[in-house]
């Protein structure tokens, strides 16, 4: 692709994203990275070497496109450092929840502000990714943020209004299973499976399940029906109160 972009922030997404776009062999005219911590720096350069280490914010910022990839509470002062740089032509996508774009324009001298809540699935380009616009950002930046991100996987628009739903059940999602997977893994070894046998169980066995769950044409509670033993049904409710206490309860706090 024939555009600049400049990370600001290179902490696990930034990761994510360059290797998303090195699996698909995606280049870029130049793409700068800047981040308080060196020793971070020097991990990405490690996985992509193409990298150019950015000396500053501003330095970043002069890109084409510019990936505002830092936490919340830091958004704002974030474009303060940059606004100065931002011309009416300059592409600005937050990857953060909770700053919403009316409180990046106040900031910014151009409406080509992008929001996206990303996934960490797009690392194996399999990513679900929402994207919502600033309502006078052009046809043709829309064109080019949707053809730069769908490398990364499914990419599409949405409501701002939805972003922070989206983050907690689908850019959160993972990390409510992947321990319990990992656990059940060791179970199964602990039961006389290989390692790599209960790991291909659960994999198959949850792939599987997925597309029952969703495509049987059954109810959710007739495909629960379909297994008569619950090794953990006495759990349930609790479990059911711990994700609605702690995803709600994040939802409150990560809301605009």
């Amino acid at each position: 692709m024939n555009t600049t972009i400049g990370f600001i922030g290179g902490g696990r997404i930034t990761k994510i994203f360059l290797e998303g776009f090195k699996n698909k062999a995606v280049k870029f005219k130049e793409v700068k990275i800047y981040d308080h911590n060196a020793q971070t720096l020097d991990a990405l350069k490690n996985v992509c070497p193409q990298i150019e280490i950015a000396a500053s914010p501003e330095e970043a910022a002069k890109a084409d496109v510019i990936i505002i990839a830092v936490h919340p509470p830091v958004v704002m002062e974030t474009l303060d450092k940059i606004a100065g740089i931002v011309n009416e032509n300059t592409i600005v996508v937050s990857l953060a929840p909770k700053i919403t774009i009316e409180k990046m324009a106040s900031k910014l001298k151009t409406s080509n502000i992008v929001r996206m809540i990303p996934n960490a699935t797009s690392y194996i380009n399999k990513g679900y990714n929402p994207l919502a616009y600033h309502p006078d950002i052009q046809k043709k930046q829309k064109k080019q943020i949707k053809k730069m991100f769908n490398p990364l996987g499914k990419t599409f628009e949405t409501e701002e209004y939805k972003l922070e739903g989206y983050a907690i059940i689908s850019g959160m999602l993972p990390t409510y299973f992947w321990f319990q997977w990992q656990e059940l893994e060791t179970i199964g070894e602990k039961t006389g499976l290989s390692k790599k046998e209960a790991a291909k169980t659960i994999r198959n066995t949850l792939k599987n399940a997925i597309t029952l769950y969703y495509k049987s044409g059954l109810t959710p509670e007739e495909v629960i029906d379909l297994i008569p033993v619950k090794p953990i049904g006495e759990n349930e409710e609790e479990i059911k109160n711990t994700l609605n206490t702690k995803l709600l309860g994040l939802f409150e706090k990560i809301r605009p």
